[in-house]
């Protein structure tokens, strides 16, 4: 084999070589030298590869070869390291390690058109059910779960792409991407158990999204349980995000050094939900964020007209992001949830320092208070100092 692929570069160089040298002027002589020294770059390459496979050696220089029916794979990691010291309106205190997310992410993006591909996430997730199966106690496993495994399609409408499988839901992804910065220290008002806690952020059903540079969409059918309930198909959960980018930025991706203006109109309508105690939820919001590179602001409310009592009722958060010094951000939000069958209300405080230390890692330290009547900790309030290391690869 390496025989072969020298002559046939070898017999190339001397076709190059062997023109007319009478008609060759001092221009095109150094133009076919320059030819030469290619091939022979070329050659050199050729061989340094084809004895590493002879010695079955892998190229250092270029990796491990990976085969695979698609010609790029991207893959990637997202983790969220912690140290928690809390105290609870008891006095009682508890100090805790924790890594509270480990994604790995796997993209396959096909040949005929790169923007489309095939996505699967898995996260780990620590069991807490205190059961017992096959004679061993699960509480405090750490399992792996399917987050994400969705394929995406780009253009099937006019500015317009689909996810089919296990998706993105219309509104958490585009809140923790373009105005809470921060789900390593909390969820989103409408996810976290202490605040509205009336959707997650992946289920089982298809998305189109729609990005145009005044306004941006998300249009779902799912079955609404969300990507770790049981689903009983007895209905299934409109849900959509409706987005007016009041500066053109509508097909950009929102960062921390752009300046973009956005009004969003989000929501579900989720029949007869297992997740939601065989009932309705019907729940829709209002949200408005506006970034440059100097700091954020955003402010949102969320209503809840059709829901089992545990869900129903309104509230409202805000957040904001004070860039203070390059790498340094200060940050603060509030949330507040009034529940409508007067069982009281729930209320979070968050403040805190945020380091980016380089690319792939960022360091928080954060204060957390959590209070209020109705809160899923036993309705005790909770004061907490965080510690957190962001990792992305």
């Amino acid at each position: 084999m390496k025989k072969i692929i020298l002559s046939t570069v070898a017999i190339a160089t001397m076709a190059i070589a062997g023109g007319d040298s009478s008609t060759m002027n001092h221009e095109n002589s150094d133009a076919t030298n320059s030819e030469i020294e290619a091939l022979k770059q070329q050659m050199g390459a050729m061989q340094t590869k084809l004895s590493a496979l002879e010695n079955k050696e892998a190229p250092k220089a270029e990796g491990v070869l990976v085969k695979s029916n698609v010609p790029v794979i991207n893959f990637s990691g997202t983790h969220y390291l912690g140290f928690v010291n809390s105290k609870d309106g008891n006095d009682d205190s508890t100090n805790r390690f924790e890594t509270r997310r480990n994604y790995l992410q796997a993209k396959a993006y096909f040949e005929d058109n790169p923007k489309d591909y095939m996505r699967i996430t898995l996260d780990t997730h620590n069991v807490d059910d205190g059961s017992a199966t096959v004679g061993k106690d699960l509480d405090g496993t750490w399992n792996v779960r399917l987050k994400y495994a969705f394929l995406y399609l780009d253009d099937v409408l006019p500015n317009t792409g689909v996810e089919l499988g296990q998706a993105h839901r219309p509104w958490i992804d585009y809140e923790e991407h373009g105005s809470w910065n921060y789900r390593s220290i909390s969820k989103v008002m409408v996810e976290d158990d202490n605040a509205a806690h009336l959707t997650n952020s992946a289920d089982i059903g298809v998305n189109f999204k729609t990005k145009t540079p005044y306004f941006s969409s998300e249009l779902g059918l799912f079955n609404g349980e969300g990507y770790h309930n049981v689903e009983d198909g007895e209905a299934l959960s409109g849900e959509w995000r409706l987005t007016g980018h009041l500066l053109a930025t509508g097909k950009e991706k929102s960062k921390k050094s752009g300046t973009y203006a956005n009004v969003s109109f989000f929501g579900q309508q989720n029949r007869l939900s297992n997740k939601h105690k065989n009932e309705d939820l019907n729940w829709m919001g209002v949200h408005a964020v506006y970034n440059q590179p100097e700091f954020l602001v955003a402010a949102q409310y969320v209503t809840v007209d059709e829901a089992n009592a545990a869900y129903k009722g309104k509230g409202y958060s805000v957040n904001g992001e004070y860039r203070i010094a390059p790498k340094w951000n200060a940050i603060g939000r509030y949330d507040f949830f009034d529940m409508d069958d007067n069982s009281g209300e729930k209320k979070r405080a968050i403040a805190g320092i945020t380091y980016a230390y380089n690319h792939n890692v960022e360091f928080i330290a954060n204060y957390l208070k959590e209070g209020g009547s109705n809160l899923v900790t036993n309705n005790k309030d909770q004061d907490a100092i965080m510690l957190t290391a962001a990792v992305e690869w």
